[in-house]
């Protein structure tokens, strides 16, 4: 089973169009988060598929039916942390105010634990690994934020790029990689984002299905906005609208080729959470040899 996730946020929340002034103004945005979502809930029930949803603490306040309808219907809710904050521009001790904020929203309204954690823009760093302690104490059984690419504001080049168990100062957690690729001697990503939309789709199927012939679980990521080729555009710098905007009317048929592809289901299932034990290295070993030589 590979692990299907979404990061649930409005159009007008993500990074590459964030500023001090354009964050003042969210209240006053058309929200669109929901009508979007529902068309991610279709979408799962039309092939019978559970996920991970990452739900902002921020528009779980604002629309609390939702993030009871996802759960309802059966996907895990995991949190996105509160105000879409990257951990890179916060301290220790506001990133701990922000995600146990958050996981307080998000409890109060499932009444059930949140296990996981995806930091916005994958922005658990290696300047930012004092963040994973943090989780840890603040109860989180897992993280999906580390990427294992070289970026402008994310990555952490040389990172085990499969599912593993990391030990901190604070206790063990599990850190679960969105899924990258590593061609000719450079990881990319091809789980999602801009990467999925402008990638070939045939080329980008094939290497997810190579993935899965070597035993790997594929780890994806989408968000509700890049099901709404109609919202309004924002400005912004043109590669951030590009990248932002670009294919948008082709990913409900890529989603559903995808979920028609290969068996997914949410975090929760794809590894055991409780209790936590050490990873079993005859099912996904990940030696520092075979992280530098994996090549799909």
């Amino acid at each position: 089973m590979h692990c299907l996730t979404f990061d649930i946020e409005e159009h007008f929340q993500v990074s590459r169009f964030d500023s001090p002034i354009r964050r003042r103004h969210w209240g006053a945005f058309e929200s669109r988060v929901t009508a979007n979502t529902c068309k991610v809930l279709d979408l799962l029930a039309r092939y019978d598929t559970k996920a991970t949803f990452f739900v902002l603490g921020w528009v779980a306040e604002r629309h609390p039916g939702l993030i009871k309808q996802i759960a309802e219907c059966g996907h895990e809710i995991a949190s996105h942390g509160y105000g879409h904050e990257l951990v890179t521009a916060q301290t220790p001790e506001l990133f701990r105010a922000d995600v146990r904020q958050a996981k307080q929203i998000l409890e109060d309204l499932i009444g059930s634990p949140v296990q996981g954690y995806r930091a916005p823009g994958f922005t658990i760093t290696r300047e930012t690994l004092w963040a994973l302690p943090i989780l840890a104490e603040e109860g989180y059984t897992y993280d999906s934020s580390i990427v294992p690419i070289r970026h402008d504001h994310c990555g952490l080049p040389g990172s085990d790029p499969w599912q593993h168990l990391k030990q901190t100062s604070s206790g063990p957690i599990w850190e679960v990689p969105p899924s990258t690729v590593n061609l000719g001697g450079v990881r990319i990503p091809i789980a999602g984002g801009s990467y999925f939309r402008l990638l070939p789709f045939p080329a980008l199927c094939g290497l997810m299905r190579r993935i899965e012939q070597k035993g790997r679980p594929l780890v994806m990521y989408f968000h509700p906005w890049e099901l709404d080729p109609y919202q309004p555009h924002m400005e912004g710098p043109f590669l951030s609208k590009m990248f932002h905007y670009l294919n948008l009317d082709k990913m409900e048929f890529r989603m559903s080729t995808v979920m028609n592809s290969f068996r997914f289901g949410s975090i929760a299932e794809q590894i055991d959470l409780s209790p936590i034990l050490p990873i079993d290295p005859t099912v996904f070993p990940s030696t520092p040899a075979e992280i530098a030589q994996d090549v799909v």
